[in-house]
């Protein structure tokens, strides 16, 4: 034991990198409908520039950690400006961000065809993703969140429904 350990107590236990954050789920519903008014100016304006520019934002966040949304930035300071009371509930980083690179896979697919000259096509899938970001900013229901709870779901159900087949 040294004198520094004596004294100071034992040390700290360090921060496991590995841990996921937990979040203010007001601020993902944030994103989705910052993310929906750029794909409608986008459509409006016939700018299909706007879904690479999406794709890139979910990505970031999504490969990256929430902490790095470009679209859900402003939310701590408009949370401030309107004198939003913290949330009372926090939720698990993990199935936004699983739903954020499902995003950013449609919207990757959306510019890919765009670039080949299907803008019709491109179109189409964006405002797939851009419906199910609209239920998620208005109803709070994130359909890729549900996504990412079935890989415990899945094997459970089968297991269950291998069960009830033996035995009959």
């Amino acid at each position: 034991m040294t004198a520094t350990t004596a004294t100071t107590g034992p040390a700290a236990p360090k921060p496991d990198p590995q841990a996921a954050r937990m979040i203010d789920p007001r601020a993902h519903r944030f994103g989705a409908a910052v993310s929906v008014v750029f794909l409608g100016a986008g459509l409006l304006l016939s700018a299909p520039i706007v879904v690479p520019f999406l794709a890139v934002a979910l990505g970031l966040s999504a490969f990256f950690g929430t902490r790095y949304s470009i679209l859900g930035r402003p939310w701590p300071i408009v949370r401030k400006a309107l004198r939003i009371s913290p949330p009372s509930e926090l939720e698990h980083e993990l199935p936004p961000r699983f739903a954020q690179a499902l995003g950013f896979i449609g919207f990757s697919v959306a510019t890919v065809l765009f670039l080949l000259g299907f803008a019709t096509a491109g179109w189409v899938v964006a405002a797939a993703v851009g419906a199910l970001q609209v239920v998620l900013a208005v109803t709070g229901y994130c359909l890729g969140c549900r996504l990412y709870f079935l890989k415990w779901w899945v094997p459970a159900q089968f297991q269950k429904l291998t069960r009830r087949t033996t035995l009959a």
